[in-house]
């Protein structure tokens, strides 16, 4: 074994391996630097996503405020109407009257995105996970900065359904999103 290549002895034996100056530590977990580039690009994706979303719902409701106030404006009759509704509920109007717990479970499910999105091994999810992102926090956004006893501003009727806003929409097409590209590659996500 004297006469062989040094590389051939270090397989042989470990104590004779040796890293080059710039490798991680053997010790350190080795995919710990690309989770955390990875989680970084991450929220550059999801973050812009939910802050569009977020801009959006708010000059919508602003408007909203603004312009319905006084009367409703019948796009299609029967159809689709612009109408202003204060919810205290949540999305679509469920749970009438326990506006805390909406903030609560808001924070709990922010909370919840980040560190998924963090480890999330499909990128395409990020798109509809900002847009849930974005709508949840729309939605708390009304209830902790509007003066509106802790309500919501909707104002998009269908005449079919609950009166529902930009926030609504984004958190239901968000989630249908992610049930959709689950179902086709769970493997892809954790």
């Amino acid at each position: 074994m004297r006469n062989a290549p040094a590389e051939a002895r270090a397989l042989d034996d470990p104590s004779q391996m040796t890293l080059p100056a710039d490798a991680p530590a053997p010790d350190d977990p080795p995919q710990l630097a690309a989770t955390a580039a990875g989680g970084l690009r991450s929220l550059r994706v999801l973050l812009p996503v939910a802050a569009a979303v977020l801009a959006l719902d708010q000059i919508t409701k602003q408007l909203a405020v603004n312009h319905l106030r006084d009367h409703p404006i019948d796009i299609i009759k029967g159809v689709l109407t612009l109408r202003l509704t204060l919810n205290s509920g949540g999305a679509f109007g469920i749970l009438q009257g326990v506006p805390g717990l909406f903030i609560a479970a808001t924070v709990l499910v922010v909370g919840l995105l980040v560190v998924w999105v963090r480890q999330l091994a499909d990128a395409r999810m990020l798109v509809p996970l900002g847009m849930m992102l974005g709508g949840g926090l729309g939605n708390a956004s009304d209830r902790i900065f509007r003066d509106l006893g802790g309500r919501v501003v909707d104002w998009i009727d269908l005449h079919v359904w609950p009166v529902f806003n930009l926030a609504d929409s984004a958190i239901v097409i968000g989630v249908i999103l992610v049930i959709l590209m689950s179902s086709r590659n769970p493997a892809r996500t954790k």
